[in-house]
Formats: C-alpha cells, structure tokens, sequence
C-alpha cells in the first residue's frame, strides 16, 4: 500500500493552536477542561453518558446507561422521554420561547421567520394531523420534500408523535422513489406540488402519484403548496398541507418513547446493490447530537446557525435540525443552490443573516475558491466564527485558503468524518480547543474510540495506512438495516470481529490525528502499488489553475489500472494545457513515475451531489462503459453525466 503521499502531507501540515482566549470563552472553558471531558468518555463511557443525557428532559429515568457491545447494543435502557420535547418545548419551558428559531430562505430571496414557541405550535398542528390520519407510535411517514420549513415542521413532527421517519431526496427520480417507498412501506406520504432549483421547476406530486401505486402501504399523500400550480388531487387520498394544519389544535400531547425505539431511517445508496435502509434510535441521536454539536461548534444561544445541505441528506438532520435545535440555536435552511441565482449567493446569505457558525462541504469552498478573492470584498463576513465540514477529504490548500481568505485567520475550521451509519462525525474537533490540522479528519471524538487495521484486522503503526474501525459503541451509531438484520451484521461487522468496519482507508499520525484518504473501494492498484483518491487530488489541487478535480482508476492491460484525471478549470486559469503540464509534473514530483496519469481530462464540471460530494464512482461508469446504468437524478445537476459524457465521446473520436 502506497502511503508515501499521504505520509509527506501529514508531515508538512502543522498544528495550528486556537488562541487561549477563545478557549476561555466556551462553555467548558478551557482545552485541559476539554481532554478530561473526551477521557472520561473514552474510558468509562457509562458514567460519561449518563451525565450527559441528564442535561435533557425524560419523563421516566433509565435503569441502565449500557446494555451489551457491537453489533447489538442499547443507551439509556427503560429510559422514557421524547426527541421533540429536547428540541422545542425545554426552550420554552427555560424562557427562551421568544427566541428565532428557524429562518428561511426561498431560492429568490424571501424569508421567513418562526420562534420557538412559533415552531412548537406548528410543530404541534401537524402532529395532530398525522394523529388524525391514525399515525402511532412505530408507524411509517416518508417525507418527500425540498429545503422548507414544512420539511423541519414535518421531520419535529414525526418525532413528537413516535413516528418513524425517512427523507427522500426531493432531486430523486421516480425510480429512486419507488426503490425507498417499496422498501420502507410508509403510511403517509409528505410532498409538495413542486419546487424549484436554479429557476426550474421540479414537480415533485407528479413523480410520487407515479410511484404509489406500486406501494399499497400509502394511504394518504400530504401536500404543500410550494408553487401554486394545478396538480390532481385524489379525493380520499390526497390532502394540503395548509387546509389540513388551519383547522388543527396547537397543542400536542408528545408520545412516551423508550430511548431505544427507532425514530429515523436513512438509505445509503453504497457502489452496488439496492439502497440500505440505515435505522437510528430517534433519543440517541437527539442525545448525542446534543452534545456533539455543543462542542463541535461551541454553541451557545445567541448562534446563527447555517447548515448548507440539503434536507434529503442526514447532514441536514444532524447538524441543522437536532443539533442546532437541541442547544436552542437560531437554525438557517434555504432553498435551491447556493450559487444561484447569483454566484455570490453564499456570501449574501452569511452577510444577511450574520450567520457566525457555518456547516458546508469541501467542494464548496472549493468552488468559491476557484472564484477568487473579488466577491468576498464585497461582503461583510466578519460574523463567522466557526466552519464545520464533513462528506469527503479536505485539501490542505483549500483549508489555508478558507482559514486566511474566507476567515481572515479569525476562524475555527473544523473538518471532520462522518457517516449515514455513525449519524454524527465521530472523528473531529472541538471547536477552539483541539488544534487544527490541515488536511486531517481530528481526532476521535467524544465516546468514540477509533483504530486502523491491516487486511488481518491487526493494528498498524502510526502513519501507515490501513482500514478504519470503530471498537465501542456510543449512542447514535446505527443500530439495524431496515428489515435486513443479516445485511447489517454483513455490510459492518463480518470484516474485523467485534469492530465496526468503516471501509474507509485512514492512517493515524504521530500526533493521533486521523486522515480519512477515501472509501477502500476508491483506492486503486497501479503495478501492486496502491494510491487512493486524496493521494492523486491533493497532488493536482496545487496547481493554482485548478477548481475542482476527480481522480479515478481506469483499466491497464500491463498495470492493472492507471490514474485518470479530471479538472475544472479556476476562472483565473489562463492557459489550460499549461495547467495540465504543470499537474503531470507536480504528481510526479510529489508521487512519482507510478502515479502518472493516463491523461488529464478538462471538463466545465463533474457530477456532484446536493452536498457537493463528486461522484467518481459515476465518472468511473462513464469511462468504462459510456453509460451510467443508475439514477443520476440524485446529483446536484444531473445534465453534469451528460456532459462529460460527450467530453469523453469527443475524445474517443479523435483517438
């Protein structure tokens, strides 16, 4: 395994101390503070948790904190309480109900504003619909919907009445619809006539009705009137959304739940095979979300809060619904992209909300990166304090520019590793107490214990790449697959015994930093020598030319598989074959001989989803076979496969 690369950046990149004073000003006040925190966690997580939890408010106490180890595991057993009371209602009761808690934006600029005691009420309108329609405890509701409010009403709803929920991606198509419902068997359904992205209408009622009737488990589709367009309306079936809340009553009794009963579940798509319906206990998520985002962020009230994701994805459910809410935050979703309709749509939202903690990917800095340093002048951003990351490998170059241009070295950046299974992002820092380390994923975080093993499930020495696992369990990491039990203990547990397996490629540094180079399944051979994803990209990412980029393994009859490249070119790029010139030369510099690309491809963009996670997996498909035999209407811009697909075609052509 080829780890030299890897090995050279973590080397080069420095620790990067948080100024003391800053330290002072958190809530535990202090790093030494902090490290007793995540020690005890660690090391006795029993007490740990229960300390915690008692931070919330339960109806009845538990009578075991932990009960058994991975796979099967339980928090907090016989405990009783309700996600949504942590969320909502302990505000209120603590004064706070007169707080904003939820501000949003449509994609042409319009607001909305609802409080605490705003969003309870409406929160509370909707569970006695739900209720009216026969929803219980343990019942099925799929949410279908866009970046709305009714999307966070909906979700807060589901959790006060016991329901179990999914998100889907409103992007999806009919197809993957239907692959989710059919699995899921969902009592209601929650959609809207349409919405809108990039000024184009996507009539989302239109997709379910074509769905449906495959799935006999739906017995009513509720809907908001987004757009105001003529949709068909069942009689007996289909109901909107604001007729139905007008006549509810805004009080809610909440549903007694056990801290182990699900409340969430969420289909990964994976790289083959039908989706996997990833359960969480509704309590444990809320519970450790809590505390993550706390530290992850330093929350306190007076935050304004912006996750950028998409609420079809659980990013948005962990960090801009329950671990904003649950720390009592003002919490900012908005509609359709953040480059449209104009480009600086980012920095207005930042300026105009004077939101001071950031969650976003890395693919967008990267994009706003490539844009140059002109729109941020125009901005006041001073407000931001704290920028959190998750979703794939973080470029050391891309991080200096978004702590000294973005953030004018007044900023916490804090990049960190999660997944749909581990629901948070296990592996982080706390924000202005854990040193920053370009490029590094953090360290394990609180209740998280963490190693890298060899092929043979043996840990490996610090700074040698191998496959992450998790050895403990804590509380929000996946508990089943939906109605595959088997798949579960497959997919995460027949690889390393009595471990969860990541099947993520990562190395721990001297200094018990971890980096996560990228999925096993995105590394690849050349000549017996393996090289992943972050290796080829960090490498092509310094050239100053470039914005965006994708490196794949494409077959070689005598290699096995050679590198091939993919760029976007940065507005400032003059000349793009000098660009490609330099990059072939800077990762044979940085790599060697052995990495050299079969060719570097200039593309306008790669497919990428909401997130903005690039999807290599599908620019693989275009390469080898021409066609992408799956749905793409997942991705950000599906016309993207298109695209690169007459790039390719082009190129094919001219051979």
């Amino acid at each position: 395994m080829d780890s030299e690369r890897v090995l050279q950046v973590a080397a080069n990149s420095k620790l990067i101390y948080p100024s003391e004073e800053k330290a002072r000003s958190t809530s535990i006040g202090s790093a030494e503070a902090f490290q007793e925190l995540l020690r005890q966690s660690q090391e006795d997580p029993a007490a740990f948790w229960d300390q915690q939890a008692r931070e919330l408010e339960w109806y009845e106490p538990w009578t075991e904190t932990i009960r058994g180890t991975l796979p099967d595991f339980k928090f907090f057993v016989d405990g009783i309480t309700n996600p949504s009371i942590n969320l909502l209602d302990r505000h209120i009761h603590n004064g706070a109900g007169n707080r904003t808690a939820l501000i949003w934006e449509s994609e042409n600029g319009d607001s909305k504003f609802y409080t605490y005691s705003m969003l309870l009420a409406e929160v509370n309108r909707f569970s006695n619909v739900l209720r009216s329609f026969g929803v219980k405890k343990g019942d099925c509701v799929a949410i279908y919907l866009p970046n709305l409010a009714e999307a966070v009403i909906a979700v807060l709803a589901c959790f006060r009445v016991g329901a179990i929920y999914n998100a889907v991606f409103s992007g999806y198509s009919e197809r993957s619809l239907s692959d989710r419902l059919e699995s899921f068997e969902p009592k209601i359904i929650i959609t809207a006539d349409a919405t809108v992205r990039r000024g184009k209408e996507i009539r989302l009622k239109e997709k379910v009705d074509q769905v449906v009737p495959s799935t006999s488990s739906v017995e009513a589709i509720i809907v908001v009137n987004r757009m105001g367009i003529d949709i068909d309306m069942q009689e007996g079936r289909d109901y909107w959304w604001h007729e139905l809340t007008e006549k509810a009553s805004i009080h809610c009794e909440p549903e007694r739940l056990e801290a182990n009963e699900s409340g969430i579940v969420f289909y990964t798509s994976g790289t083959t095979g039908k989706p996997k319906g990833i359960v969480h206990s509704g309590t444990a998520f809320v519970v450790q979300n809590y505390v993550y985002a706390k530290y992850h962020l330093d929350h306190r009230e007076d935050d304004v809060f912006w996750c950028t994701a998409d609420i079809g994805w659980l990013t948005m459910h962990i960090w801009g619904i329950v671990g904003s809410l649950a720390n009592g935050v003002t919490t900012v979703i908005c509609e359709g992209a953040i480059d449209y309709p104009e480009k600086t749509r980012f920095y207005q939202i930042i300026e105009k909300y004077r939101v001071n903690k950031l969650f976003t990917a890395p693919t967008a800095l990267r994009m706003l990166k490539s844009m140059g340093e002109k729109p941020i002048e125009q901005f006041d951003l001073s407000c931001l304090d704290v920028i959190a990351l998750v979703g794939e490998p973080f470029d050391a170059e891309t991080w200096h520019w978004t702590y000294e241009v973005l953030g004018k070295k007044k900023v916490y950046i804090n990049n960190t590793w999660g997944q749909t299974e581990t629901a948070g992002s296990p592996i982080a820092g706390a924000a202005w107490l854990t040193p920053m380390k370009p490029g590094s994923s953090g360290k394990p975080f609180i209740g998280a214990v963490f190693d890298v093993v060899n092929e043979a499930g043996e840990p490996v020495k610090a700074g040698q790449l191998g496959n992450l696992i998790i050895k403990k369990p804590f509380p929000m990491l996946c508990r089943t697959i939906w109605r595959e039990p088997e798949r579960y203990y497959g997919s995460y547990y027949s690889q390393v015994d009595d471990s969860y397996y990541a099947s993520d490629l990562a190395l721990i540094d001297e200094d018990g930093y971890i980096w996560v180079v990228g999925r096993s399944d995105d590394a690849f051979n050349v000549a017996g020598h393996r090289l992943s994803t972050m290796e080829m990209e960090s490498a092509v990412l310094e050239s100053a030319g470039v914005a965006e980029c994708a490196v794949i393994g494409v077959p070689d009859e005598i290699k096995g598989e050679v590198p091939l490249v993919f760029v976007c070119l940065s507005e400032d790029a003059a000349d793009g074959q000098e660009v490609v010139e330099w990059i072939q030369e800077n990762i044979i510099r940085q790599i060697g001989k052995i990495a050299q690309p079969k060719e570097i491809v200039i593309t306008d963009s790669l497919p990428k989803t909401v997130s903005g996670k690039i999807m290599r997996r599908l620019i693989k498909e275009i390469v080898t076979t021409g066609n992408v035999a799956g749905d793409v209407t997942g991705l950000e811009d599906p016309s993207t496969v298109a695209e690169l697909q007459s790039v390719m075609e082009a190129k094919t052509v001219g051979k």
